[in-house]
This record gives C-alpha cells, sequence and structure tokens, in this order.
C-alpha cells in the first residue's frame, strides 16, 4: 500500500513539471527577497521542448539538457550576492535576486525580460506603457546576462527602454558596444574585436595563411565573421571556406548541417587551421562527429568555448588534433570553491536550479567521475521529477568536489565583477538615501554611478583588492609617464630619448639639451681665472724681456726657453676654452690634444732645467759624468714631447673623441664629449704623470742647492701642486655626472697651471721686482763662493783677506757725481776679483778632496 501511495506521488509530479509553466513564479528558476533585487538570466539548459498541439499556442515549453557549467553561473551571481550580504559593502540593505532560464531561446529570454520590466509592487504583473519612465519603478533594479550575445541583444532592445542596466558577463559581440543602439548595456569582458585581431595576428605569425571558418547563423557570428575577414586580409591570409551552423539547438537541420561542414573539412585536405565562432553544444556535438570521421586539425578557440570542461571532457578529445584558444581574464575565485565545497541541498531553498541538480545527481551516483558530466546530460534530455528525499541529499553532498572542477574560472571571475560593480553603484546612491526602501532610486540612476570617481588626465586606474575592475583607485601617472585622457587603465611611456614628464602629467615634454654653457655662471668663473692666467704669463714674458741679461733670466735657461715654458702655459690656458660650449667633433678632438702636448712640453721644459741645476751643483764625478751625458736639452725636449704627440695622434686616429647625446638623465638631454677611449685618455694623462713625477725626483735632489738663484725647491712644490690636483681629479671626474664634467677637468688644468707657473716664475718676479740688490753678478759670485765653502768645509773665508786681495781696487762712492765711472770699474774689478779667488780655492780643494765643480747656470 505505501509503495503505491509513493508511486502516485511520483506520477503527479512528473506529470506536473513536464508541462509548461502556468504562473509567473513557475517560470522564476532562483529567487532570493531583499530590499533591492537583481534579475539574472541564464542558459541553464541547452533548448527547449518543441509544442506537440497543433496549431502551435504561444505557450514556455518545458526545456531540457542541464548545462552544469551555467548552473555554475548562476551559483556565482548567488555567492557574489551573499558576499555582498555578509560584507559591510552596503550596510543595512540586502540584496536579492530573480534568476531566469532562457533555455538557450530568445523568445524564453523576452519573456523574462517582460517581467523584469513589469511594475514594482504590483499584483497583476503588468507592464506599464509610459512617454516617459524616470519614475517608474520596475521589479528589478538591474540585470545581469545573459551569456550569449544574440540572446543579449534582444533583451538589451527591450531594457533600453527603461534604461535599465543590463551587465554581460560573456556576450562579446562588437556592435554591443554601440551605445546609440545599446545605450543602458555594459560588460565585464572585452568585444570580440580584440580577440578576432589577436587571432588574424597568431595566424598570420605562426605562418598559416590558408585556413577555413565555422560560425554560427545569427547576429554574433555574422558579425565575428565579417571582422575576422577584414583582419584576416590585413594579414594576407586566405579563407578557403566560411560554413555557417544553425544558431540553435531547436533548429532540426543542425545535425544535418554539422555533417555537411565536416565533409567540407576533408574535401579541403590543405586546409589544416581551422577557425570556430560556436557555443560550446556546436562544439561538443562537432568534435564527437570529428572524431568518428578521424579529422585531425589545429582548431583556433573562441572565448566561448576555448576553456569549456564540457569540451575537454569528451572521449579521446585528443584525436581532433590541437586546440589553439583565447580565454577570458582569471580572477582569484577561492571563495567560490569554498561556497561550493559547502554547498547544501535544503528544503526551503528557493532554488529549482539545485533541485534538479540533486535529481540528476541522485541518477548519476555511481557512474565513474569521468563520464559523471555526460550522464547529466543525457539525464536531462528526459524530463524529471524532483524526489527530495535524504538520499538526494547524502549523495549531492559527496559530489561537490566534482563541482569545484567543472567551474570555469574566467566567466565565474567575470560574473562576480558584474554583481560588484553593480553592488558598488548601489552603494553610491544609498549613501544619501534609504535604500531599505524599494522606491528609494530608479534603475536608470545606476547607469550615472560609478564604483569610483573617474580618473582625471595625469592619473590611471588601480584595480583595489577586490579585483573588480569598475572599482579602482586614481594613482598619479609617474615620471616620465602621462595620461591623457579620463579613466585611464594605464599611463603612456613617453619616448625617455627625448621626451619627459613630471608626477601626474597630461603630455610629455621636450628635454631641454645642457651644457656647459658660456653664459653658465661657473663657466664664466673659469674663463675668468683661465684669462688672468694668460694676463700672468703675458706680464712674467715682459718682465723677463726687460731683464734679459740679469742672473734671474740667465739662471732660469735663458729667454729662449723661459718663453717656451711661457707659451706653454698660454696654450694650457686657451685650451679651457674647449671645454666651454656646445660640444663639436673639432673641439671634443682638440681640448684633450692641445692640452696634452703642450702640458707635455711645459713638463719637459722644467725637467730639462731640473736636470741642468743638478748637474750644475752636484760635485760626484761619476754622477757628473752621467748627467754630462744624459744633458741633451733640444734632444729631451723633442722625445719627451715626440712620445706625446704619437699617443695622441694615435688616439685620434683609432678612436677619436666624438660628440655624445646623454639621454639617461630624466629631465634633460647632455650634450658631451665622449672621449673614444679611456685607454688612450688614461695613457696620456698617465704619461704626463711620470714625466711629472722624474721632475720632481730630480728637483728634491736639488732642492738644498743656492737658494736665491735655485728653481729646484720652487719646481718641487709645482709637481707636488700637479699631483695633488691630478689624484683628487680622478674619483672627482669618474663620479661626477651631467653638464659639469667639463668643468671639473677645467678646474684641475687651471690648478696644476696655475701651480706650475706660480712656482717657477713668480719668485723669480719677486726677486727682479722687490730684491734688485741681488739680482747682479756679484751678488749671484758670492752666493756662488758662499755655497763652494760650505761644500767642501775646509775653506774659510775672512772679510781680512777678501780686503788684503781687494786693497788695489779703488772703491768710489756711486752717489759721487762726475765718478760714476770710476766707480763702474772698480766694481767690475771687485767682481773680477771674486771670481779668480772661487777659482783659485777650487783648485787648492781639488788637491785635497775628490773634484768638485763650480759653475754658473
Amino acid at each position: 500500500m505505501a509503495f503505491l501511495i509513493i508511486l502516485i506521488t511520483c506520477f503527479v509530479i512528473i506529470l506536473a513539471t513536464s508541462q509548461p509553466c502556468q504562473t509567473p513564479d513557475d517560470f522564476v528558476a532562483a529567487t532570493s527577497p531583499g530590499h533591492i533585487i537583481i534579475g539574472g538570466l541564464f542558459a541553464i539548459h541547452e533548448k527547449m521542448l518543441s509544442s506537440e498541439d497543433y496549431p502551435r499556442r504561444p505557450q514556455i515549453q518545458k526545456c531540457v539538457g542541464f548545462e552544469i557549467s551555467v548552473f555554475l553561473q548562476t551559483l556565482a551571481m548567488i555567492h557574489s550576492i551573499e558576499m555582498i550580504n555578509n560584507s559591510t559593502l552596503l550596510s543595512g540593505v540586502k540584496l536579492g535576486y530573480e534568476i531566469y532560464d532562457t533555455c538557450t531561446e530568445v523568445t524564453v529570454a523576452m519573456a523574462a525580460t517582460l517581467r523584469f520590466l513589469s511594475k514594482f509592487n504590483c499584483s497583476r504583473e503588468t507592464v506599464e506603457f509610459k512617454c516617459d519612465y524616470s519614475s517608474y519603478m520596475p521589479r528589478v533594479k538591474a540585470v545581469i546576462g545573459s551569456g550569449y550575445s544574440e540572446i543579449t541583444m534582444a533583451v538589451s532592445r527591450m531594457l533600453n527602454l527603461q534604461l535599465m542596466p543590463q551587465v554581460g558577463y560573456e556576450s562579446t559581440a562588437e556592435i554591443l558596444s554601440d551605445k546609440i543602439r545599446f545605450p543602458s548595456f555594459l560588460r565585464t569582458v572585452p568585444s570580440d574585436f580584440h580577440q578576432i585581431k589577436a587571432m588574424a595576428h597568431l595566424i598570420q605569425k605562426s605562418g598559416w595563411n590558408w585556413i577555413g571558418i565555422i560560425t554560427t547563423d545569427d547576429d554574433y557570428g555574422r558579425l565575428a565573421l565579417n571582422t575576422f575577414i577584414i583582419q584576416a586580409e590585413a594579414n594576407n591570409v586566405c579563407i578557403a571556406f566560411k560554413e555557417v551552423l544553425p544558431a540553435f539547438l531547436s533548429d532540426n537541420t543542425i545535425e544535418v548541417r554539422i555533417n555537411k561542414t565536416l565533409e567540407k573539412i576533408i574535401l579541403e585536405a590543405q586546409v589544416n587551421v581551422i577557425v570556430v565562432f560556436l557555443r560550446q553544444f556546436h562544439v561538443f556535438d562537432l568534435f564527437n562527429k570529428a572524431i568518428e570521421m578521424n579529422i585531425n586539425k589545429m582548431w583556433i578557440a573562441s572565448d566561448n568555448w576555448s576553456t569549456a570542461t564540457k569540451i575537454t571532457t569528451i572521449p579521446n578529445v585528443k584525436k581532433i588534433g590541437k586546440v589553439v584558444g583565447f580565454a577570458f581574464r582569471r580572477g582569484n575565485i577561492s571563495s567560490f570553491h569554498s561556497f561550493l565545497q559547502n554547498l547544501h541541498l535544503l528544503p526551503s531553498d528557493s532554488n529549482k536550479l539545485l533541485h534538479e541538480y540533486a535529481v540528476h545527481l541522485s541518477a548519476c551516483a555511481y557512474v565513474k567521475y569521468t563520464d559523471f558530466s555526460q550522464c547529466i546530460f543525457n539525464h536531462s534530455q528526459r524530463t524529471l521529477a524532483y524526489k527530495a528525499n535524504k538520499a538526494i541529499e547524502r549523495n549531492f553532498v559527496m559530489r561537490n568536489d566534482f563541482l569545484r572542477d567543472y567551474a570555469e574560472p574566467g566567466l565565474i571571475h567575470s560574473i562576480q565583477l558584474a554583481v560588484f560593480a553593480l553592488g558598488y553603484a548601489i552603494r553610491d546612491l544609498c549613501q544619501a538615501r534609504d535604500c531599505q526602501n524599494p522606491n528609494a532610486f530608479q534603475p536608470w540612476e545606476q547607469i550615472q554611478s560609478k564604483c569610483s570617481k573617474e580618473c582625471s588626465p595625469g592619473q590611471m586606474k588601480k584595480t583595489t583588492r577586490s579585483q573588480h575592475i569598475c572599482c579602482y583607485e586614481c594613482e598619479n601617472c609617474p615620471e616620465n609617464h602621462y595620461s591623457n585622457q579620463t579613466d585611464m587603465p594605464h599611463c603612456l611611456l613617453c619616448n625617455n630619448k627625448t621626451h619627459w614628464a613630471p608626477v601626474r602629467s597630461t603630455m610629455c615634454f621636450e628635454k631641454e639639451v645642457e651644457y656647459l654653457n658660456w653664459n653658465d655662471s661657473l663657466a664664466i668663473l673659469l674663463l675668468i681665472l683661465s684669462l688672468l692666467g694668460i694676463i700672468f704669463v703675458l706680464v712674467v714674458g715682459i718682465i723677463f724681456t726687460r731683464n734679459l741679461n740679469t742672473p734671474v733670466v740667465k739662471s732660469s735657461g735663458g729667454l729662449r726657453v723661459c718663453y717656451v715654458i711661457l707659451l706653454c702655459h698660454f696654450l694650457n690656458f686657451a685650451s679651457t676654452s674647449f671645454f666651454i660650449g656646445e660640444p663639436q667633433d673639432f673641439t671634443c678632438k682638440t681640448r684633450q690634444t692641445l692640452f696634452g702636448v703642450s702640458f707635455t712640453l711645459c713638463i719637459s721644459c722644467i725637467l730639462m732645467k731640473s736636470l741642468k741645476i743638478l748637474l750644475a751643483f752636484n760635485f760626484d764625478p761619476k754622477l757628473q759624468k752621467f748627467l754630462k751625458c744624459l744633458y741633451k736639452p733640444i734632444l729631451i725636449i723633442f722625445i719627451c714631447t715626440g712620445i706625446q704627440v704619437v699617443i695622441c695622434t694615435l688616439w685620434l686616429i683609432f678612436a677619436a673623441p666624438t660628440v655624445e647625446v646623454n639621454v639617461s638623465l630624466p629631465r634633460v638631454i647632455i650634450l658631451e664629449c665622449e672621449e673614444g677611449s679611456i685607454l688612450a685618455f688614461g695613457t696620456m694623462l698617465g704619461y704626463i704623470a711620470i714625466l711629472a713625477f722624474i721632475c720632481f725626483i730630480f728637483a728634491f735632489k736639488g732642492r738644498k742647492l743656492p737658494e736665491n738663484y735655485n728653481e729646484a725647491k720652487f719646481i718641487t712644490f709645482g709637481m707636488l701642486i700637479y699631483f695633488i690636483a691630478w689624484i683628487t681629479f680622478i674619483p672627482i671626474y669618474a663620479t661626477t655626472f651631467g653638464k659639469y664634467v667639463p668643468a671639473v677637468e677645467i678646474i684641475v688644468i687651471l690648478i696644476s697651471n696655475y701651480g706650475i707657473l706660480c712656482c717657477t716664475f713668480f719668485p723669480k718676479c719677486y726677486v727682479i721686482i722687490c730684491k734688485q740688490e741681488i739680482n747682479t753678478k756679484s751678488a749671484f759670485l758670492k752666493m756662488i763662493y758662499s755655497y763652494s765653502s760650505h761644500s767642501v768645509s775646509s775653506i774659510a773665508m775672512s772679510p781680512a783677506s777678501l780686503d788684503s786681495m781687494n786693497g788695489n781696487v779703488t772703491m768710489t762712492n756711486p752717489s759721487s757725481s762726475g765718478k760714476s765711472a770710476t766707480w763702474q770699474k772698480s766694481k767690475d774689478l771687485q767682481a773680477q776679483a771674486f771670481a779668480q779667488i772661487c777659482r783659485e780655492n777650487a783648485i787648492s780643494v781639488s788637491k785635497t778632496l775628490p773634484r768638485k765643480r763650480i759653475s754658473s747656470i
């Protein structure tokens, strides 16, 4: 008896479910109450059963072909709404939902849309006609879906009447971007234009130029086909054939068309690449037939099916060949996985889809995991009853892991973005309104609302941690980046070689070209110092010319040597001008060469003088003989300078300095001279340093020679100044960057040049101008005698003996008038006597000691 009752009950339920919906509430697939209701459109079943009535009546028939992937999409919407309700995003306001199954049919989707547009809180479920819907309050505030572009277009045209926001999560048809025809449509996925352009680029880069296309006979398929043909032609790709399949499975000719398409593929044997713009159920049937016919090709997949688990789980799917596809952007869906893991069937749930899934799950409870999806699909081809019992609930819980593995991350993330975009829009509207009242705002106001304020030019959007692309923060463009439009996803990079941009810039600015300009204050100061040095050189030259026959000038090597040294100093000071101004090839090559050769010549002359001093006052016979052989003034100067000339010539031939445009600085372009070869530059400076060191050694050995006329001590100081300046120059030059690099070398040149000039000539000028009494021949001979006496230490020269030797010399007061001739004569005789004493002393000394040389310089 009990068995009979159960059997009758099941029969009644089956009979009821096999009939069309009787009331609008029967049409709802899943619902949950709330202060604000959001509608959802999902193609949970793949087709609607045909009516057996004749004539056919305008009825919504039963749908069959349960799609697990789309069922998961409805759960993603439910989960996202629950996340918002459990967060503080809409504090005190609860979101509800009404989800409808479109059965992959435009007519069913239109019926659901009519209910969305029906007047809120009206028992008669009516849609009012109005000329102005600004104050009209419909049943829902926004709609999410539907997935397929053909259905989305039809629904959007109806929703446009009330400007109700519609957020697409999978509809990629390019035409939906037209805000004139679809003003209230928004989406969280890119349009097909970008995908098709990428496909054509992939095909062209892969070297494929003979391909086939399979698409659907609807707006989506035709638009995709036309766009692809344009992109293919632009990439020199030829299309061998174009096959079009019926858009919906309810079309009875679909199987025939699939067979003809496969026959075409076999006939076109040279076509190995096929682009497929189809829905999942099309691809499923196409691939199953292709496996039976042993067709192996390269398939280019659109985002509709590229990651579909339904396709990847087809038995022997690898036999069809290789699949290359494009997919939606993925996000973090770990919370959705947790939601699926804890999913339970409750008797009070107003979710018919969940109950239907439980029925299919129960029927396929003992099927292998790999065949589970196909079992549910096959089982759902028949109308089934909902049997709510403990066995169904137990099996339902056991297979939650199957749902997690079957979820498509790209689509799940896209739905989450859609729900949260609406959530943020509602939050903005509810900040100054009581949204617990369903009449707080009209749907069209959400289109004016944004999750985040628009980013102004000079800023870019930065997605927040919520991962929702509609919710972002505005971040200033960093340096050398700019944005010139509002809400730009990223800042554009300026051409770093020629342009720059400050932080939060709306445009790029040309870099300013910089070099050590003549107008620069540091350059002016250095030029003044160089000119002052040239003036010193000229003044010294004049002083020496006017005192040509004095002992001081003669002891300096004569006017010829002095002129050569002064000319070198003049050229050194003049060479600094080549370091200033806009660099040119000529100035870059001239400045180092001029300085190197002139400074080498200067050091060579000083080296010759140091050697002469050492030779004149050194009394060691062996060393004296060596110095005599070495002392060849003209040859020394010629060889020392010639080596530097060879170094500079080789430098200019093989690695000449050139003008370099330095763009490494963020805001300026530095015009500078690139030395060409650091090795050559270092060799030039190193050679000068070697000569200066030798000169320093010779001068240091002669530092204790006769003081008033001896240059050795001052040459030593000059060389020390040179070494200190150039040793300091190396680290400073290596670490300095920018337009002031030439100024560093100028400063070092000036320091070393001034140091040698002052130490070489200024003491002599002081004697010539201020100490005229010691710049005489007699004073010079007396100084030599004093040094000789001190050197041999055995000679004592008393004033008495000096007077006795000068007894025959008549000294007359030089100030007396009329007797100047007598005074001059007596002075000459005195000098002759002084020299005779020196010679005699030297002869007497040589008899008892090693021979020592007394000579004037």
